[in-house]
């Protein structure tokens, strides 16, 4: 058994040994949370230290690429100083160059003015000196000059008024090569194009199979009667009708037209489209000729109608002949009114005039001949056919009649655009007129107007007088007959003003 001292150790001891194992386990925990903590401590400095060097590394970056924004821009204020400075360089180089221009433009500026006032001395001493050699004053001279000019046009006048008689006497030649030129003409390749042929639009080149037909009798049968040459060639959905008769070729494009629109082209059915196109061909006519009379003012025989009607299909050098017959009419009525006679036959005659042409195809002879031939078959009276007959000569003139449709004829071909010319030709004769009469130094410009037949020439008043200017008409003329090829006559027509002019303030 145990003595109380050796239980009070006993006690004690395991008091010790209770209070011990508390403290062992507070010791673990303590040790492991400051382990905790120290590694949490380890890891928020790595995780600062790489923050601050990610941070160092965006702010590396952040530099480096403003340094490369800062080195281009150095470089284009560089490269833009450069240009600036090489600006600089042209423009000094240029103002240098300007002020030796001008340094060298007062020169010569002073030498002109030296050279000018030489030449004034120069000229007074040849003046002086030809006043003595010649005995004349200034003022002598130039009358002796205006003298010399004067029978220089008297000789040029002269010359004039014998060709004018030597052009009278070859009259009657003439006349045969106006005939002739006219049947040349009539023959001429860009003429016969112009008037002798007629396009007809297909719409598609499928027709021009249809037209020629099994072994070409759709076209053998289609010219048979209609009296034209088709000509089916390369153009593409286009056929072309050619005949020196303008009334068959208007008949065949009606045919062949109402053809086309129907789509059925045979022999039978050909026929029966060239009749159906005669019938409306010779309705237009009439009714065409009517409304010409009533539009001049005449009551015609209805034979004549489809006659005068006719010539809506002819055209002469591009005048449309049955307006050209109304233009004379009106024309010869105002001639017939102003020289106070009775209007009435000279409208009539001027509208029958060229009515030959619409039989000239088929009858033998001059178209005026044939015409007053129809007329006196019809009944019209005795001046009418006369003026008919004479209009381009075949026959005298016996009546005041005819003598104005003559005139009234002539003004109606012969007024500007009437007839065509080409154009090319046209530009080119205007051209060179007005080129010879800019060749004068005098001359400061120059117009050709009314279609050629006159050239208004404007000179500088400061380089020619009155007297020069008169002059200079002269010689304009002489060239023009000499160097220009030209129908008719041209007018030269010399302007010289001076103007002055001031301001009042």
């Amino acid at each position: 058994m145990f003595g109380t001292f050796e239980l009070i150790l006993v006690g004690v001891a395991g008091l010790v040994v209770g209070l011990s194992l508390p403290f062992l386990l507070w010791t673990s925990r303590y040790r492991r949370a400051r382990g905790i903590l120290e590694e949490a401590q380890r890891e928020a400095q790595r995780l600062r230290e790489e923050a601050v060097l990610s941070g160092q590394r965006e702010i590396q970056a952040l530099r480096e690429q403003e340094e490369e924004k800062l080195r281009r821009r150095e470089a284009e204020l560089n490269e833009l100083e450069e240009r600036l400075r090489q600006r600089e360089d042209r423009v000094s180089k240029k103002r240098q160059y300007l002020e030796m221009l001008e340094e060298n433009l007062h020169r010569e500026e002073a030498e002109l003015a030296r050279i000018i006032e030489a030449g004034q001395k120069l000229l007074a001493e040849e003046r002086e000196l030809l006043e003595k050699l010649s005995g004349f004053t200034q003022e002598e001279a130039r009358e002796y000059l205006l003298k010399l000019i004067e029978a220089e046009s008297e000789r040029y006048f002269a010359k004039k008024i014998a060709e004018v008689e030597r052009r009278t006497k070859q009259e009657a030649e003439r006349r045969a090569r106006r005939i002739l030129a006219d049947a040349i003409q009539r023959l001429a390749l860009d003429y016969v194009e112009e008037t002798t042929v007629t396009a007809v639009s297909l719409p598609s080149d499928e027709y021009k199979g249809r037209i020629i037909g099994r072994d070409g009798r759709n076209i053998r049968a289609f010219e048979a009667l209609t009296g034209v040459e088709v000509m089916v060639d390369d153009t593409p959905e286009v056929v072309v009708l050619s005949s020196f008769h303008p009334i068959r070729r208007e008949i065949a494009r009606l045919a062949l037209e109402r053809l086309i629109e129907d789509g059925r082209i045979h022999p039978a059915r050909i026929e029966e489209a060239v009749r159906k196109a005669k019938d409306q061909v010779e309705a237009v006519m009439r009714e065409t000729g009517e409304k010409a009379a009533l539009e001049v003012g005449v009551d015609l025989p209805p034979e004549l109608l489809p006659l005068l009607g006719r010539l809506h299909f002819r055209q002469s050098y591009g005048q449309n002949q049955l307006r050209h017959a109304i233009e004379v009419s009106f024309i010869a009525r105002l001639l017939a009114e102003e020289l106070g006679l009775d209007p009435r036959p000279a409208k009539r005659a001027g509208l029958l005039h060229d009515i030959g042409k619409a039989l000239d195809h088929e009858v033998e002879g001059p178209h005026a001949l044939i015409g007053a031939d129809l007329a006196k078959r019809y009944g019209e009276p005795w001046p009418i056919v006369n003026a008919i007959a004479a209009h381009h000569g075949q026959v005298e003139p016996a009546s005041v009649t005819a003598v104005l449709i003559q005139a009234a004829d002539a003004l109606s071909a012969a007024r500007p655009g009437a007839r065509i010319e080409a154009y090319e030709r046209y530009i080119q004769r205007l051209e060179e007129l007005e080129k010879l009469a800019r060749s004068y130094p005098q001359v400061k410009e120059a117009y050709a107007l009314q279609a050629g037949r006159e050239v208004r020439v404007i000179v500088r008043p400061e380089k020619a007088s009155d007297e020069m200017a008169a002059k200079l008409a002269y010689d304009i003329a002489r060239r023009i007959e000499e160097e220009l090829q030209y129908p008719g006559e041209i007018r030269v027509t010399v302007i010289r003003q001076t103007q002055y002019t001031e301001t009042a303030q």
